[in-house]
């Protein structure tokens, strides 16, 4: 273990830690790692000379001998000339002695738990002891920040400086991916498709997850979607309600199917899911036309998707009970007659009893939709 200090922050639910970390700690820690790396071509230089010269060139030999190359990575590849300037930049700030060389926190994730201890009086203030594991630490933002410096320490020229470090521990999977892709969208000219459209297996190591992630890319992204470019895949895009909830709700039914039914019956909703999801959103826009269309509803929120979402199982149930192919366009919507003829549109006019009930805050909107719509099916 090492032990640096280090103040604990919680946003909305997650605690995150704010440290300092030495050049020698990022060495020993940190694992490089890119998607689909192959070293870039190697006629690749910067476009214009830095002021320093030859002294800014960097031993790329040796540098990408440091950096993996795996499916499960996120990060781009490696740019030549960003490493290049900041090595230079590096060397300008350590000779002038008048400018911090990384003043702005770097981002970092380890799938491994820290242990934090506060010192006496203090809730938020105390030592944080990070495992002392070769790769136990993954950048999310700012790596080559990092491999710059890195550059540095291979070269015989090490710079001393204490780089201020945001470290997560407790951040799956899904959470990290959305998380980098939210970053690099808004302040990077990284092309938000390069991580939205890869397949989920590529992006989570969970089957469910992955199999979530593909599910809703596919109700937004396919031309006879009713949800067609709603989605905000990843926090990105125009879409009006966010991926998250609607992966967690998928996750959460994938599970429950996998705990009680058995491995044939899994292994066909796997086969099926995208299909069924698509027939069952367009089945929604059928069953309540007005409100699918008019703007004055509430039934394209997240809150009602996620209601739609949990009961899925009932729907399935009751195509099997009407001796139908639970996947089937036809099948669902024959299943869903009764919201037609029980709920109605008006259920979901947003100044009417959405608006009431969702006065209890959004999860008991959810629950209470939830329960209307599996009463009505019975």
């Amino acid at each position: 273990m090492i032990t640096v200090p280090a103040r604990r922050v919680k946003q909305f639910g997650v605690e995150f830690y704010q440290a300092g970390l030495s050049a020698k700690d990022i060495d020993r820690l940190v694992k490089f790692e890119v998607l689909g790396y192959s070293g870039g071509p190697k006629d690749e230089e910067p476009k214009k000379k830095s002021r320093t010269g030859a002294r800014s060139r960097v031993n790329w030999d040796m540098l990408e001998k440091r950096i993996g190359e795996s499916e499960a990575a996120y990060q781009r590849p490696v740019i030549r000339r960003k490493i290049d300037e900041l090595v230079a930049y590096y060397r300008e700030c350590k000779d002038a002695a008048t400018l911090p060389a990384i003043p702005g926190a770097v981002i970092i994730t380890s799938e491994k738990r820290f242990t934090f201890t506060p010192v006496a009086g203090h809730h938020d203030l105390g030592l944080l002891q990070i495992p002392e594991e070769h790769g136990v630490l993954r950048v999310l933002d700012g790596q080559h920040r990092l491999l710059a410096l890195h550059a540095l320490s291979q070269q015989g020229d090490p710079i001393s400086i204490e780089v201020p470090a945001v470290l997560f521990d407790s951040l799956d999977a899904r959470q990290i991916v959305e998380l980098f892709v939210t970053i690099n969208a808004k302040h990077t000219r990284l092309n938000p498709s390069h991580i939205i459209s890869l397949a989920g297996r590529k992006l989570y190591p969970d089957a469910n997850q992955a199999l979530a992630h593909d599910v809703i890319r596919s109700l937004n992204e396919d031309d006879t979607s009713p949800l067609h470019g709603e989605i905000k895949m990843l926090g990105t895009g125009r879409g009006r309600v966010s991926q998250a909830p609607l992966a967690e709700e998928i996750v959460d039914f994938l599970e429950t199917v996998e705990k009680l039914g058995s491995g044939g019956r899994i292994q066909e909703l796997r086969q099926n899911a995208k299909r069924f999801f698509l027939n069952y959103v367009k089945a929604l826009s059928t069953t309540f036309p007005l409100a699918w269309a008019g703007r004055k509803y509430s039934i394209k929120t997240g809150a009602a998707l996620r209601a739609f979402i949990r009961t899925a199982p009932d729907v399935m149930a009751r195509a099997k009970e009407l001796r139908r192919d639970p996947f089937d366009l036809n099948a669902i919507r024959e299943a869903l007659k009764p919201w037609a003829e029980r709920l109605r549109d008006r259920r979901f006019e947003t100044e009417g009893e959405w608006k009431l009930k969702l006065a209890g805050g959004t999860r008991g909107t959810v629950e209470i939709l939830t329960r209307e719509l599996r009463d009505a099916l019975r």
